[in-house]
């Protein structure tokens, strides 16, 4: 069974190109394959934001893609902050100028470029050993 599964996650991480599906990408695919498309920060949101109300009010300055909020795994609440990714560079450039520092749902949001995420996949993790009694 371990040896289907490896099997089929090899066919999802590297499609065939005879297979339909993988020649015909959407446009949206394309752009994000190609580096087109620009994510924004979104820091200070409020518990009771939704992902529609930030895509809402991050329309007027572009094509908004795809906007998401962090989510506590535990308490399954806002962590406050998110994610809104626009069409192009140019729009998310506009929506950090102008909704930077401004109030959405009675907080005051920051705006900033996405910082790439950092992958630790790769690394060794550092043993620290068990907690130390101070006695």
């Amino acid at each position: 069974m371990a040896a289907v599964l490896r099997a089929v996650g090899r066919l999802l991480r590297n499609p065939s190109p005879f297979n339909a599906a993988h020649r015909r990408q959407l446009p949206l695919q394309l752009s994000f394959d190609r580096g087109v498309a620009s994510k924004v920060f979104v820091g200070g949101l409020s518990f009771y934001t939704t992902e529609e109300l930030l895509a809402g009010a991050f329309a007027p300055f572009g094509q908004v893609i795809e906007a998401s909020i962090i989510m506590d795994k535990v308490s399954e609440r806002s962590k406050g902050f998110g994610f809104v990714t626009f069409a192009s560079e140019e729009e998310a450039e506009k929506a950090i100028k102008e909704m930077n520092g401004k109030i959405l749902n009675g907080r005051v949001i920051f705006v900033d470029n996405a910082k790439p995420r950092t992958r630790f996949q790769d690394s060794v993790p550092i043993a620290r050993g068990p907690p130390t009694r101070n006695n």
